[in-house]
């Protein structure tokens, strides 16, 4: 329901605003520049689903290898103690566990083009667990047919600590952004690293802290706090690391470590195969089909959501609030730098190429070593593309009433704007 109410401000503000710039202006070219923006975010949404089948349909083939080859049941029944305390809806040992770790692993060593598929996949199998538990509600009397229908179009309370996780966007390899600094002469482009890692961690500490609270979930237990510790010594390592290694060497163990991993995943999931003798070639066939399924349906979801953004910003909509905002940092006393570095935090909720291109633009005109160029980086590794997430992950298996699911997803946004911030000016101010 928020998209919906989101959706139709983005056509009604950027009416309004090209209406006053046409009016008051004299900018002829408003309209015109609107109209186009919708046909080429169009095609851009096409463009992008197209580009996934051919990644939905290679990693939907190994996933579909991992579960008849039983990885991913082991990896469920492993990581049991700590999602039955974030998840306590989903069955013990359900093997969607094992395919939601893998999605925010993936994520974490900023493979995106493996994550995708696997959280596509994890939502598959939480969906499957919600309409296993409405038929028994419905066998038992409990709703009718039109409860039943309305409850499979609502998203579960997994679901939406699942696409919190995702839009917390938890990075600890954020090897494009370094590579983007290097190229930009940036003396040391691994110095925003660990503030990376701090602004990241903050925003899912967040994130899932406001979701527990409204699914009434206690996080204060033994599992969670296990694993934030060793998430911190973690984030420690990865620090001592950047600290320790020249800027080549980090950018060579950077990109050696997450390709290592993500090839070790498929040869494992492979010999797992072999070892329980299914036949490896017919289950990547049959899951690669799925990954096809799968890209095609959410073409309109994705069209959906691009459309509205381009619409917002060709109309100057984006602009103007940018502008308003910087205003208002500089008028409380507040460093004008952040007022340059703050496009890239607006824009990362709403388009990722966008907020790159954004963070790419202030690293040229302050700088890469300055204090905007450097905080631009850390707003782009800090947090994930939430309206991009929500669209894909929840168009993929039909739903249509998001419940929560934005309001926290934002939440932790702000969270990871005010901790960026916050770490920029504990290193770099």
């Amino acid at each position: 329901m928020a998209l919906n109410y989101i959706w139709i401000a983005f056509f009604v503000i950027a009416v309004c605003v090209a209406a006053v710039k046409l009016a008051f202006f004299g900018d002829t070219d408003v309209f015109p520049a609107i109209m186009n923006a919708t046909m080429d975010s169009a095609k851009t949404g096409f463009e992008i689903s197209l580009g996934l089948t051919a990644v939905l349909s290679l990693w939907m083939g190994i996933m579909k290898i991992g579960e008849q080859g039983g990885m991913v049941e082991r990896l469920a029944r492993w990581l049991s103690p700590l999602f039955r305390k974030l998840f306590p809806d989903i069955p013990e040992g359900h093997p969607v566990v094992g395919n939601i770790f893998m999605n925010l692993s993936a994520n974490m060593l900023g493979l995106d083009n493996a994550a995708t598929p696997m959280g596509l996949k994890a939502m598959e199998g939480l969906q499957e667990i919600k309409n296993e538990e409405l038929k028994m509600k419905r066998e038992r009397g409990e709703i009718d047919d039109r409860e039943l229908q309305r409850l499979r179009d609502t998203a579960s309370n997994p679901m939406i600590m699942f696409l919190v996780m995702n839009t917390a966007g938890l990075t600890i390899v954020p090897v494009s952004i370094l590579a983007y600094r290097a190229q930009l002469g940036a003396a040391q482009p691994t110095d925003v690293f660990v503030p990376i890692l701090l602004a990241t961690l903050i925003s899912m500490v967040v994130g899932v802290a406001i979701t527990g609270a409204i699914q009434r979930i206690s996080l204060w237990n033994r599992p969670v706090l296990i694993t934030l510790a060793s998430f911190s010594l973690i984030v420690a390592g990865m620090a001592w690391a950047a600290q320790a290694l020249s800027r080549e060497e980090m950018g060579i163990f950077s990109n050696n470590l997450a390709n290592i991993i993500l090839l070790g995943i498929i040869i494992v999931f492979i010999v797992a195969g072999v070892r329980r003798k299914i036949n490896v070639y017919d289950a990547f066939i049959e899951g690669a089909k799925g990954g096809f399924s799968t890209a095609v349906g959410i073409i309109p979801y994705l069209i959906a959501i691009l459309v509205g953004i381009g619409v917002f910003r060709a109309s100057g909509a984006m602009d103007w609030l940018i502008s308003g905002i910087a205003w208002v940092v500089e008028a409380c006393g507040g460093n004008s730098d952040i007022a340059g570095a703050l496009p890239t935090a607006l824009m990362k909720p709403l388009s990722g190429s966008g907020a790159r291109g954004m963070m790419l633009e202030c690293m040229q005109n302050y700088g890469a070593d300055s204090f905007a160029g450097r905080l631009s980086c850390i707003f782009q590794g800090s947090t994930d593309t939430t309206f991009y997430i929500l669209a894909v992950y929840f168009g993929s298996v039909g739903i249509r009433n998001t419940r929560y699911a934005l309001p926290c997803g934002l939440a932790a946004d702000l969270a990871s704007v005010i901790a960026a911030i916050l770490v920029a000016t504990l290193f770099f101010g």
